[in-house]
């Protein structure tokens, strides 16, 4: 397949993955799942869907990755009603942990900017003329 297409099919399943997800898989397992980005191959024949969850950091990923994989069959039906293509690609599902751990890099930063302020609070002030050479 031509570069373009792959991209635009990738585009395409990505919206209809997240839909199905988002409308009609019912699995509690799935709550609050967000479809990050899919890679295709370039025949087309397999897709890497990459899933992010929302959920508490205490949640079971492989309770997430197995709710995927027993609900991929009915996504891949649910996908060759919907696109207009000859070949539906076989999924693969994997969790995206990214977000979060940006979210707790976040949290590092903040609490490492909000020691540094109070331990800055018992320090005289730095002198301004310090670096200025005579």
């Amino acid at each position: 397949m031509a570069n373009h297409r792959v991209q635009r099919l990738a585009g395409e399943l990505q919206k209809e993955i997240a839909a199905i997800l988002d409308r009609e898989i019912k699995d509690p397992r799935l709550d609050m799942i967000s479809v990050v980005s899919v890679e295709i191959a370039p025949d087309g024949c397999s897709a890497h869907i990459h899933v992010s969850s929302m959920q508490p950091e205490g949640a079971d990923k492989r309770g997430i990755v197995a709710a995927l994989e027993s609900a991929k069959g009915y996504i891949r039906r649910e996908l060759g009603k919907r696109l207009k293509t000859r070949i539906i690609p076989e999924l693969y599902f994997h969790v995206d942990e990214s977000i979060a751990y940006g979210v707790r890099m976040m949290r590092v930063i903040q609490d490492q900017i909000a020691a540094d302020e109070k331990a800055a609070e018992g320090r005289p002030p730095e002198d301004p003329d310090k670096y200025i050479k005579e």
